[in-house]
């Protein structure tokens, strides 16, 4: 094939996918000039202008649209081709990036463990944990995310599932709280206070409102943070309840020097609410990869390690009966 440049192909890819020369070229880390010269040279080669001006952007012309997957698809079976089999897999060795999509409460529980075991065997690969705006398995399809972690949302039915833990809300508030040491905590006492909501959305409602509502009841939000930690924060000042997840709230005990919230408490929900199932999902193209492998079993055996402790604690505590 000496007439043919098949790194051009990585170009296309990079390009079609992005629908744009800046965006293209910030992918494959080239100049954007570079980048240009390239799409000229795929025009020449392909015959079409693939992508033209419309107004300040770039959109696909009917023939690049019809090559996107099938280019898509070819630089991914090139990838996996010219990886290390898994008898020939060094992790001494092994020099990878990794990106993973996840939540702010994932990577403040789990990212310190998971980074440790990572770095323990294979020194040179490295994790780019990236921010999830929205569920979209476009990036997975497409290659920019190789794992993807959180509660399993609109998803492509190719798409690899592995449950890593089952999480539940908990109500967080400061020590000496009013609603602390009063009698049973009911529904209706714990609708009765403002509440603190973490929400990358800005959405003030979910499951817990349902089951208020269920009840006749509602509560009132009087504030909406982007992550657990700020949640957590404005309750610690305030007589705001703050939703938290369980796995969040015990690993900010778990260090209370470093948190600053050694005097939040937490107590059970007086509602019922669907457990929380928590995922790594991936493209199917990377099963066999032995690296992406190896990553995964990490990451579960990284998730499941506290969820194991928590267990043994709980079943020490219990009564011996005969």
């Amino acid at each position: 094939m000496a007439d043919s440049d098949l790194n051009l192909l990585t170009a296309l890819d990079a390009l079609l996918a992005e629908g744009s020369v800046v965006g293209a070229a910030r992918r494959l880390r080239l100049s954007s000039s570079a980048m240009s010269r390239t799409l000229a040279r795929l025009r020449e080669a392909t015959g079409d202008p693939l992508l033209v001006r419309a107004g300040r952007g770039l959109v696909r012309t009917p023939r690049a649209t019809e090559l996107r997957e099938r280019v898509r698809d070819l630089v991914q079976d090139a990838q996996t081709v010219l990886r290390p089999a898994v008898a020939a897999l060094d992790f001494a060795e092994l020099k990878r990036r990794f990106t993973i999509r996840s939540n702010e409460g994932f990577v403040e529980v789990f990212a310190a463990q998971l980074v440790a075991a990572v770095t323990a065997v294979a020194p040179s690969v490295r994790l780019h944990f990236a921010p999830k705006p929205e569920k979209d398995v476009g990036a997975l399809r497409e290659g920019p995310v190789d794992l993807e972690i959180g509660v399993l949302g609109k998803s492509g039915p190719e798409i690899r599932v592995q449950t890593l833990f089952h999480d539940h809300f908990v109500c967080a508030v400061r020590e000496g709280h009013p609603l602390l040491g009063k009698g049973k905590i009911t529904a209706e006492r714990y609708a009765a206070f403002g509440h603190v909501v973490a929400s990358r959305r800005g959405s003030e409602s979910g499951p817990v409102d349902e089951a208020l509502g269920a009840l006749g009841l509602t509560r009132t939000v009087v504030a909406v943070v982007p992550s657990f930690r700020a949640a957590l924060s404005v309750a610690s000042e305030s007589d705001l309840l703050a939703l938290v997840t369980d796995s969040f709230f015990n690993a900010t005990q778990g260090d209370q020097a470093r948190s600053g919230f050694s005097k939040v408490k937490s107590f059970p929900l007086p509602v019922r609410t669907e457990a929380i199932t928590v995922s790594q999902m991936w493209h199917p193209r990377l099963d066999a990869d032995p690296a992406h492998r190896w990553l995964r079993g990490l990451v579960l055996a990284t998730c499941r390690e506290p969820w194991r402790k928590i267990r043994e604690a709980e079943s020490d505590r219990l009564p011996i009966t005969a």
